[in-house]
């Protein structure tokens, strides 16, 4: 059968080493560090114990931003532009059927790279007010700048690396990867209760405390320690 339309190109994210990494979909783990939820005003877990479940949402494939030293527009609707350093995720094999183990979950992971999950934060405030989803808060164009990947063989530890952002030369945010309250094999198991994690699928895992505003003509630093880096501006 003809398509009546052209078809959408597939985004796609370099991979250290060569060749690249077609996105299927962007999940997302809000919530991830104790201390960016006390600062949105939640409580965090005292314990593993009290973790529940954790919050997660997606963003579309085509919200992500490759390039290097590039312009990120600033979003249409909102005076409030934030950004929210993570580590990125890329999944490179089907899970199997059934839910996924957390002992055997990291083998899915074919490599890491660190992103910015951009956020309208005006527009999030308003739809919490309401009790109304978010969506048009996380899911709009040009909201995942995401660095080059680095394949999982050669990053190591996480657990020990750290990951930050700065603004015009400035540390905004800055963690250990240790303080996420769910790590990756962890929230790849809770996402396999949910849906069929395919190879192609993308993780942003949370953002640590010192979310704030960017503005246009604002420079951005983010990084994961000695394994990714994105740099970028704010269109101004």
């Amino acid at each position: 059968m003809t398509d009546l339309i052209p078809t959408p190109a597939i985004p796609r994210i370099p991979v250290a080493g060569g060749g690249t990494f077609p996105v299927r979909r962007i999940y997302c783990v809000g919530r991830n560090f104790a201390d960016h939820a006390r600062e949105m005003g939640a409580s965090a877990p005292a314990s593993a114990a009290e973790r529940g479940r954790p919050m997660l949402f997606m963003k579309p494939a085509d919200a992500i931003v490759v390039g290097h030293d590039d312009q990120i527009p600033y979003p249409p609707a909102t005076a409030d532009l934030h950004h929210e350093v993570e580590l990125v995720v890329a999944i490179g094999r089907d899970a199997p059927a059934g839910e996924l183990p957390v002992e055997t979950a990291g083998s899915l992971v074919l490599a890491y790279g660190v992103g910015l999950d951009l956020t309208r934060r005006d527009l999030q405030a308003a739809a919490k007010a309401k009790g109304g989803p978010w969506d048009i808060a996380k899911g709009f164009d040009h909201s995942a700048p995401v660095s080059a990947l680095v394949p999982a063989a050669e990053v190591g530890d996480l657990a020990a690396l750290n990951l930050s952002l700065e603004v015009n030369g400035e540390v905004r945010q800055q963690a250990l990867l240790d303080q996420m309250i769910w790590n990756v094999p962890e929230i790849l198991h809770e996402l396999s209760k949910l849906f069929a994690l395919r190879a192609g699928d993308l993780v942003f895992m949370g953002t640590p405390a010192g979310v704030s505003a960017l503005r246009p003509g604002d420079r951005f630093s983010a990084r994961l320690e000695n394994v990714a880096e994105r740099h970028g501006s704010i269109a101004g």
